[in-house]
Protein backbone atom coordinates (compact mmCIF):
# COMPACT_ATOMS: atom_id res chain seq x y z
CA UNK A 1 0.00 0.00 0.00
CA UNK A 2 2.79 2.43 0.87
CA UNK A 3 4.36 2.12 -2.58
CA UNK A 4 0.99 2.34 -4.34
CA UNK A 5 0.07 5.45 -2.31
CA UNK A 6 3.34 7.14 -3.22
CA UNK A 7 2.58 6.66 -6.91
CA UNK A 8 -1.15 7.44 -6.72
CA UNK A 9 -2.21 3.90 -7.62
CA UNK A 10 -4.25 2.81 -4.59
CA UNK A 11 -7.13 0.49 -5.57
CA UNK A 12 -10.75 0.87 -4.49
CA UNK A 13 -10.26 -1.79 -1.79
CA UNK A 14 -7.12 -1.39 0.31
CA UNK A 15 -5.55 -3.93 2.67
CA UNK A 16 -2.60 -3.37 4.95
CA UNK A 17 0.45 -5.45 4.03
CA UNK A 18 3.63 -6.20 5.97
CA UNK A 19 5.78 -3.72 4.04
CA UNK A 20 3.35 -0.89 4.79
CA UNK A 21 2.96 -1.86 8.45
CA UNK A 22 6.74 -2.01 8.86
CA UNK A 23 6.95 1.50 7.39
CA UNK A 24 4.23 2.70 9.80
CA UNK A 25 6.08 1.12 12.74
CA UNK A 26 9.18 3.13 11.84
CA UNK A 27 7.34 6.45 12.16
CA UNK A 28 5.87 6.23 15.65
CA UNK A 29 4.70 9.62 16.98
CA UNK A 30 6.30 10.91 20.14
CA UNK A 31 4.25 11.67 23.21
CA UNK A 32 4.38 11.63 26.99
CA UNK A 33 4.60 8.22 28.58
CA UNK A 34 1.34 8.63 30.45
CA UNK A 35 -0.95 5.67 30.97
CA UNK A 36 -4.63 6.32 30.39
CA UNK A 37 -6.67 6.14 33.59
CA UNK A 38 -10.37 5.40 33.39
CA UNK A 39 -13.02 4.44 35.94
CA UNK A 40 -14.22 1.91 33.35
CA UNK A 41 -11.94 -0.09 31.08
CA UNK A 42 -12.81 0.51 27.41
CA UNK A 43 -15.08 -2.19 26.03
CA UNK A 44 -14.08 -4.01 22.85
CA UNK A 45 -16.96 -3.85 20.35
CA UNK A 46 -16.35 -5.69 17.08
CA UNK A 47 -18.99 -5.39 14.34
CA UNK A 48 -20.33 -8.60 12.85
CA UNK A 49 -19.15 -9.35 9.32
CA UNK A 50 -22.76 -9.57 8.16
CA UNK A 51 -23.31 -5.88 8.98
CA UNK A 52 -21.01 -4.71 6.18
CA UNK A 53 -22.54 -3.64 2.88
CA UNK A 54 -19.56 -4.99 0.94
CA UNK A 55 -17.69 -8.16 1.92
CA UNK A 56 -14.58 -6.66 0.32
CA UNK A 57 -14.51 -3.95 3.03
CA UNK A 58 -14.59 -6.29 6.06
CA UNK A 59 -10.80 -6.83 6.10
CA UNK A 60 -9.87 -3.50 4.50
CA UNK A 61 -8.65 -0.25 6.05
CA UNK A 62 -12.29 0.77 6.75
CA UNK A 63 -13.38 -2.64 7.92
CA UNK A 64 -13.93 -4.52 11.15
CA UNK A 65 -10.71 -3.58 12.94
CA UNK A 66 -10.95 0.11 12.06
CA UNK A 67 -14.52 0.33 13.34
CA UNK A 68 -13.61 -1.50 16.56
CA UNK A 69 -10.55 0.69 17.21
CA UNK A 70 -12.61 3.85 16.72
CA UNK A 71 -15.08 2.46 19.29
CA UNK A 72 -12.19 2.05 21.76
CA UNK A 73 -10.74 5.49 21.06
CA UNK A 74 -14.09 7.23 21.39
CA UNK A 75 -14.45 5.78 24.90
CA UNK A 76 -11.06 7.18 25.91
CA UNK A 77 -11.95 10.57 24.44
CA UNK A 78 -15.41 10.54 25.99
CA UNK A 79 -13.97 9.94 29.45
CA UNK A 80 -11.42 12.72 28.93
CA UNK A 81 -14.23 15.12 28.05
CA UNK A 82 -16.48 14.14 30.94
CA UNK A 83 -19.14 12.12 29.13
CA UNK A 84 -20.94 9.71 31.45
CA UNK A 85 -20.25 5.98 31.10
CA UNK A 86 -23.65 5.06 29.62
CA UNK A 87 -23.49 7.75 26.97
CA UNK A 88 -19.91 6.81 26.13
CA UNK A 89 -20.90 3.17 25.59
CA UNK A 90 -23.86 4.16 23.40
CA UNK A 91 -21.52 6.29 21.29
CA UNK A 92 -19.01 3.45 21.13
CA UNK A 93 -21.70 1.06 19.92
CA UNK A 94 -22.56 3.47 17.12
CA UNK A 95 -18.87 4.08 16.38
CA UNK A 96 -18.33 0.34 15.91
CA UNK A 97 -20.71 0.55 12.94
CA UNK A 98 -19.81 3.96 11.52
CA UNK A 99 -18.22 2.62 8.32
CA UNK A 100 -20.19 -0.63 7.99
CA UNK A 101 -22.09 0.48 4.89
CA UNK A 102 -19.10 1.57 2.86
CA UNK A 103 -18.80 0.23 -0.66
CA UNK A 104 -15.05 0.85 -0.99
CA UNK A 105 -12.07 2.59 0.65
CA UNK A 106 -12.11 5.84 -1.28
CA UNK A 107 -14.21 8.88 -0.24
CA UNK A 108 -17.50 7.02 -0.83
CA UNK A 109 -19.82 10.03 -0.30
CA UNK A 110 -22.94 9.24 1.70
CA UNK A 111 -21.55 6.25 3.59
CA UNK A 112 -22.24 7.98 6.92
CA UNK A 113 -25.88 8.48 6.04
CA UNK A 114 -26.16 4.86 4.87
CA UNK A 115 -24.64 3.63 8.14
CA UNK A 116 -26.99 5.86 10.16
CA UNK A 117 -30.00 4.46 8.31
CA UNK A 118 -28.74 0.92 8.84
CA UNK A 119 -28.30 1.59 12.57
CA UNK A 120 -31.79 3.06 12.87
CA UNK A 121 -33.21 -0.07 11.25
CA UNK A 122 -31.13 -2.55 13.27
CA UNK A 123 -31.30 -1.24 16.82
CA UNK A 124 -32.22 -4.64 18.28
CA UNK A 125 -29.43 -6.41 16.38
CA UNK A 126 -26.78 -3.99 17.65
CA UNK A 127 -28.17 -4.03 21.19
CA UNK A 128 -28.15 -7.84 21.27
CA UNK A 129 -24.54 -7.95 20.03
CA UNK A 130 -23.12 -5.16 22.18
CA UNK A 131 -25.44 -5.03 25.17
CA UNK A 132 -25.99 -1.34 24.58
CA UNK A 133 -28.67 0.46 22.56
CA UNK A 134 -27.54 3.28 20.32
CA UNK A 135 -29.44 6.55 20.68
CA UNK A 136 -30.79 9.04 18.17
CA UNK A 137 -27.93 11.39 19.06
CA UNK A 138 -25.27 8.76 18.42
CA UNK A 139 -26.91 7.88 15.10
CA UNK A 140 -26.63 11.57 14.20
CA UNK A 141 -22.91 11.37 14.96
CA UNK A 142 -22.56 8.47 12.51
CA UNK A 143 -24.57 10.35 9.91
CA UNK A 144 -22.33 13.42 10.12
CA UNK A 145 -18.95 11.77 10.67
CA UNK A 146 -17.99 11.86 6.98
CA UNK A 147 -19.13 15.46 6.36
CA UNK A 148 -16.62 18.30 6.82
CA UNK A 149 -17.84 20.91 9.27
CA UNK A 150 -17.65 23.67 6.67
CA UNK A 151 -19.78 21.64 4.23
CA UNK A 152 -22.78 21.05 6.49
CA UNK A 153 -26.13 21.84 4.93
CA UNK A 154 -28.60 23.86 7.00
CA UNK A 155 -30.33 20.63 8.09
CA UNK A 156 -27.02 19.04 9.00
CA UNK A 157 -25.96 22.10 10.96
CA UNK A 158 -29.18 21.92 12.98
CA UNK A 159 -28.63 18.22 13.63
CA UNK A 160 -25.05 18.97 14.67
CA UNK A 161 -26.14 21.59 17.20
CA UNK A 162 -28.36 18.98 18.90
CA UNK A 163 -25.53 16.43 19.19
CA UNK A 164 -22.37 18.50 18.82
CA UNK A 165 -20.18 16.83 21.45
CA UNK A 166 -21.01 13.32 20.22
CA UNK A 167 -20.31 14.32 16.61
CA UNK A 168 -17.04 15.96 17.63
CA UNK A 169 -15.93 12.93 19.64
CA UNK A 170 -16.66 10.46 16.83
CA UNK A 171 -14.91 12.63 14.25
CA UNK A 172 -11.88 12.87 16.52
CA UNK A 173 -11.76 9.13 17.27
CA UNK A 174 -12.10 8.37 13.55
CA UNK A 175 -9.23 10.76 12.81
CA UNK A 176 -7.00 9.19 15.46
CA UNK A 177 -7.16 5.85 13.66
CA UNK A 178 -5.64 7.40 10.54
CA UNK A 179 -2.26 5.99 11.58
CA UNK A 180 -3.29 2.93 9.56
CA UNK A 181 -3.00 4.94 6.33
CA UNK A 182 0.08 4.47 4.13
CA UNK A 183 1.32 8.09 3.98
CA UNK A 184 2.20 10.29 6.97
CA UNK A 185 0.50 13.32 5.44
CA UNK A 186 -2.80 11.44 5.82
CA UNK A 187 -2.28 10.87 9.55
CA UNK A 188 -4.26 12.75 12.25
CA UNK A 189 -4.48 16.53 11.81
CA UNK A 190 -5.65 17.81 15.18
CA UNK A 191 -6.26 21.30 13.77
CA UNK A 192 -9.31 19.93 11.93
CA UNK A 193 -10.97 18.71 15.11
CA UNK A 194 -13.27 20.55 17.52
CA UNK A 195 -12.36 18.68 20.69
CA UNK A 196 -8.99 18.65 22.40
CA UNK A 197 -7.04 15.42 22.05
CA UNK A 198 -4.69 14.71 24.97
CA UNK A 199 -1.09 14.13 23.90
CA UNK A 200 -0.97 10.71 25.58
CA UNK A 201 -3.74 9.42 23.30
CA UNK A 202 -1.75 9.75 20.07
CA UNK A 203 0.77 6.98 20.87
CA UNK A 204 -2.08 4.81 22.16
CA UNK A 205 -3.97 5.23 18.89
CA UNK A 206 -0.81 4.44 16.93
CA UNK A 207 -0.03 1.34 18.97
CA UNK A 208 -3.60 0.02 18.69
CA UNK A 209 -3.17 0.12 14.91
CA UNK A 210 0.28 -1.42 15.01
CA UNK A 211 -0.50 -4.33 17.32
CA UNK A 212 -3.93 -5.22 15.93
CA UNK A 213 -2.80 -5.08 12.30
CA UNK A 214 0.36 -7.09 12.99
CA UNK A 215 -1.66 -9.73 14.80
CA UNK A 216 -4.04 -9.90 11.85
CA UNK A 217 -1.14 -10.29 9.40
CA UNK A 218 0.17 -13.06 11.64
CA UNK A 219 -3.10 -14.96 11.18
CA UNK A 220 -5.29 -13.85 14.08
CA UNK A 221 -9.03 -13.38 13.59
CA UNK A 222 -10.44 -9.86 13.94
CA UNK A 223 -11.51 -10.14 17.59
CA UNK A 224 -8.36 -11.99 18.62
CA UNK A 225 -6.17 -9.36 16.94
CA UNK A 226 -8.04 -6.49 18.59
CA UNK A 227 -8.11 -8.16 22.01
CA UNK A 228 -4.35 -8.70 21.77
CA UNK A 229 -3.83 -5.03 20.88
CA UNK A 230 -6.08 -3.77 23.68
CA UNK A 231 -4.34 -5.80 26.37
CA UNK A 232 -0.88 -4.92 25.00
CA UNK A 233 -1.50 -1.18 24.78
CA UNK A 234 -3.77 -0.80 27.83
CA UNK A 235 -2.81 -3.66 30.18
CA UNK A 236 -5.12 -4.26 33.11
Amino acid sequence: MHVLAQTGRLPDHQYLDQHTLTWIAGHRPTGPGVRATMPHRPVLLVPDDSWFASPAVIDSIHGSRHNARVALLVQLLAHHHGLDHGSALALAAAAACHDCRRHHDRDDPGHGQRAARWLAGNLDTVAAAFGKTVTAETITAVYLHDHPYDAFTDDQARAYRRSSLLVDLLKAADALDRYRLPLARWWPDLSRLRVAVPAWLLPIAFDLVLHSEQARLDGAAHREALDHALHTVLPE
